[in-house]
């Protein structure tokens, strides 16, 4: 990027100025659109986890930089808080052993991060909130030392004018504030990428966005927020509150909030993009001296910087992806609902059963989304959320017309897996890959067993045993660590009695 701006002085006439910026970057991406410029079809997905790096102890360990110089791979990188990691794998086309392949490139890689991290008296562990996070963790002396989240920090709690209110109540209730967005930092999470043409854009979209539900009912790990059992996947209703540019005011005038589930089904891969330059200002002042149309005009390909930039400010659940590659424009959908964990077995099939069962919905003859309202799925996410595995969800009828209610469990077994199989086939995925990682999701259904049901029922078990609180957490998480980093899939844990 080229021209910066301070955050302190990015004042209206530079608004103003950003904003024409972002529109001729949103022609720019319409123009490439309309003249055909965009690649065709790779199969390649990608995948992104966050990580936790936490002490024998089980409590959080703030050493990522130190980590980060002893791994000394372009594969891991900074995340907000100092005890995150982030590795990135190198995107894969689907078909054959993919999943296997990916599965054995993730446990090479985490081991040997793990090995570093244990230098530093810390490990890394993949789970969607560290349950041994306490408030006096996330604070802003705890920020990596990277000056683009310091910026977006500053920026939204600018865009706020006041403290952030956390306010979840499950089980128990959470009731705190907070003067950063240091507590995104607690959620860690898997992003699923989706390389797809502008044709087949809307329906992968939609089609993620149905599964939104079943993907947490299955995968929910995130059951604690500062000791206090909340949901099943509390990573959620944290994010949501932890990023909320909005006063009270703004709420109650309709406001969209920046992590956003959306508000409809969509037709075609620029619409989001227009939603984004419409409902949310730019928060991070960055200028790029690129013209969209000169580039074009040259036989280009431009970055559309800033419409990227932006774009990676508004959170939603599946987030549309303009890149370049290879001098080819192309379109992704990611995929950020999953939270890390509990194995690298579970992640990945998780994703096989993601990809499996967009692939099949995406092309149905009477898809999914033309007969599920959008309002319904959005309430499908939130009953996920809270209930996890033991979710009730509104489903279409088979062969009927019509909503019903079912147990998330009986839809994913009954209906939902053997798409996800017809999916996977489609997409040329070795049936033994195939059968091993959708046997993976089956088995949680039936002894109705994920990550978050498997930690409030180790928690539960030390609290029956005599320990405190803190120390139950403790000793929850050292074990998690021991059997996350065993790989043997959660469904197979047990309960210590």
């Amino acid at each position: 990027m080229g021209e910066k701006v301070v955050a302190g002085i990015f004042d209206l006439s530079d608004r103003r100025r950003y904003r024409a910026k972002l529109r001729q970057c949103l022609d720019g991406l319409e123009r490439l659109l309309r003249e055909g410029r965009f690649d065709r079809p790779k199969n390649l997905m990608g995948l992104e986890i966050e990580l936790n790096l936490a002490g024998p102890d089980g409590l959080p360990r703030m050493v990522n930089e130190e980590v980060l110089e002893r791994i000394a791979s372009r594969d891991f990188q900074t995340e907000l808080g100092m005890f995150n990691l982030e590795v990135n794998i190198a995107p894969h086309r689907l078909g054959g052993r993919v999943l296997d392949q990916l599965a054995e490139e993730l446990r090479t890689g985490l081991a040997y991060a793990h090995r570093q991290a244990a230098q530093r008296d810390a490990g890394v562990l993949m789970i969607g909130i560290l349950p041994t996070l306490g408030q006096e963790h996330l604070v802003e002396a705890n920020f990596s030392a990277v000056d683009r989240y310091t910026l977006l920090n500053e920026q939204i709690v600018a865009a706020r004018g006041e403290d952030f209110s956390l306010d979840i109540e499950g089980p128990e209730h959470l009731s705190c504030t907070t003067g950063s967005i240091m507590p995104e930092a607690a959620c860690t999470s898997v992003q699923l990428h989706l390389q797809v043409t502008p044709e087949r854009f809307a329906g992968v979209w939609n089609a993620a966005q149905a599964v939104t539900a079943v993907q947490i009912a299955v995968g929910a790990n995130a059951p604690f927020v500062f000791g206090r059992e909340l949901w099943s996947e509390s990573r959620v209703p944290l994010f949501e509150q932890a990023t909320d540019t909005r006063p009270p005011e703004l709420v109650a005038q309709g406001v969209r909030p920046r992590t956003w589930f959306g508000e409809r089904w969509i037709g075609g891969p620029l619409e989001l993009f227009e939603e984004n330059l419409r409902y949310f200002p730019a928060l991070l002042p960055i200028f790029d001296d690129e013209d969209p149309q000169k580039v074009i005009d040259g036989g280009g390909v431009p970055g559309l910087g800033e419409l990227c930039l932006h774009n990676g400010t508004v959170y939603r659940w599946n987030r549309p992806v303009y890149g370049v590659a290879e001098g080819t424009p192309h379109l992704r959908v990611e995929n950020r609902v999953l939270p890390a964990g509990p194995t690298v077995t579970d992640v990945v099939a998780n994703a096989a059963f993601y990809y499996g069962l967009v692939r099949t919905l995406a092309v149905q003859s009477r898809p999914v989304w033309t007969r599920l309202p959008f309002a319904e799925a959005e309430r499908n996410f939130e009953e996920a959320c809270r209930h996890g595995i033991d979710a009730r969800l509104r489903w279409p009828r088979r062969g009927r017309g019509g909503l019903a209610e079912v147990d998330a469990v009986t839809l994913v077994r009954e209906e939902l897996l053997p798409l996800a199989a017809q999916g996977l086939d489609a997409w040329g995925v070795d049936p033994a890959d195939r059968d091993l990682y959708l046997g993976v999701i089956e088995e949680r259904c039936r002894r109705r067993v994920n990550g978050a049901s498997w930690q409030v029922a180790s928690y539960r078990a030390g609290r029956e045993r005599g320990l405190e609180r803190g120390d139950a957490l403790a000793a929850m998480t050292r074990r998690y660590a021991e059997l996350s980093r065993a790989d043997e899939p959660v469904h197979l844990w047990g309960v210590r009695g």
